[in-house]
Formats: C-alpha cells, structure tokens, sequence
C-alpha cells in the first residue's frame, strides 16, 4: 500500500462473526474462536505495516461471561494460549501488548500468563496491542468515578480519563466492527465519543490486510470535525 494521508494513531477493533463464520461452514464454534486469533495476528501485523501505533481489540466483554460454561472456558484456554505463543511472536515483530479490564475476574494462571506476556513485550514497539478481556465501557467509567470519590478528588472529564483502565492510550480514531452488525456494545463509550465508525460486512475470521487497507483510505477522505 502506498502510504496513506491522515493514518489514525489509534484504531479499536470489535471482532465480531466468530461464530457465525463457523456456522456457516458447518464447524463447531470453537473453531471460529481459534481462527478469529489467527485474524487478530493478521490485523496488528496489518495495522503495523500501515503506521499505526495503538490498536484496541475487544476480546471478551462483561457480558460474555453469560455465554455458555464450555465456550467461556475454551476462550479462557484460547487466551491463555495466545498470551504464551501468539504474543510472544508478535513481539519479535516489534509489536506490544497490554491488557486492560476486569482482570481479577480472570483466573490465576492466565493473569500469570498476561503478566508475563506484557513484562517480555518490546520496550519501544512500533504498534501496541491492547487487548479487552472482561471488559465493560460502562463498567470502565464506573471504577475510575469510583477511584477518584474513594480519594475524595474532584470527578472530571481530565480526570476521570485518568483513571480509566486504558488511561495512556490514545483515544481510538476509529472503531471498526466486522460483520455487518452496526452498533459498539459497550466498547470504549468514553474514549470512542467522536471515533469514526466502519462496519465493514466481513466475518472477524475472513478479515484481511485488503479490508483494513479500504476502510483507512475512506478514514482519510472523511472530515473529523470532533463536535465543532
């Protein structure tokens, strides 16, 4: 790709048709959980490639821990296995990763594991990967209102952003969902206040290079006026 006017620092993923792509091709939906990985090594990769520093992916939400036992324990599996291998690839690609969310709901093993995981991630890395696992954007502004009562400190916007669990990073420029579904289900609600929105109709599993490379050309031909 020849390089792009107006590349975004920040862009948030919601990976969503895992299931669905897996359906239609008749294979459990565990599969469209492991291939919607390899997707997500695809994408940072991709998004690297292109000049983009930050890119927030939304692994798992609050809610999902309403889906069935089996399938909520093979994700944990399958993050315990990205958090060991898969990370550890993309981090000879100069690529790092943080996590960000309720953490303590995970288990013990995988916090160890993502611990461990950002601890050996490049120190200057050419496009950090944050990763959403347990996370709520509702949930996200309550505990950082809650930090700051606790303390006695004054709620505003500066400063409530302080202590969102994402604070350092950069508020997404654009948020893309796949599938063709068109609403963010509770993903960065405070930082995605004037993020543009993409809603390409591609399956998270089916999503390449080529898909991300179309949406950031239309990013650059859209005029960002931020409430002005």
């Amino acid at each position: 790709m020849s390089q792009t006017k107006n590349i975004p620092t920040c862009i948030g993923i919601i990976p969503d048709g895992n299931r669905r792509w897996a359906k239609e091709r008749g294979l459990p939906a565990f599969e469209g959980h492991r291939q919607g990985i390899n997707a997500l090594e695809r994408a940072a990769l991709s998004a690297r490639d292109f000049g983009i520093k930050h890119t927030v992916v939304y692994a798992f939400s609050t809610e999902n821990w309403g889906r069935p036992a089996e399938e909520v324990s093979y994700l944990m599996d399958l993050f315990e296995e990205m958090a060991k291998k898969f990370l550890e690839r993309l981090g000879k690609e100069n690529v790092g990763v943080r996590f960000v969310g309720q953490l303590g709901r995970l288990s013990e093993k995988l916090q160890n594991a993502m611990q461990d995981a950002e601890e050996k991630s490049p120190k200057n890395p050419d496009l950090t990967l944050w990763i959403c696992l347990s996370y709520g954007g509702r949930a996200d502004i309550v505990q950082a209102a809650n930090s700051l009562a606790k303390e006695s400190k004054p709620i505003t916007e500066d400063s409530l952003a302080g202590r969102l669990w994402a604070a350092s990073m950069p508020n997404p420029d654009l948020i893309i969902r796949t599938s063709g579904e068109q609403r963010i289900s509770n993903f960065m609600l405070w930082q995605g206040a004037y993020s543009e929105l993409f809603f390409p109709k591609v399956y998270w599993p089916e999503f390449t290079k080529d898909n991300l490379e179309l949406i950031l050309k239309e990013y650059a031909e859209r005029e960002r006026r931020i409430g002005r």
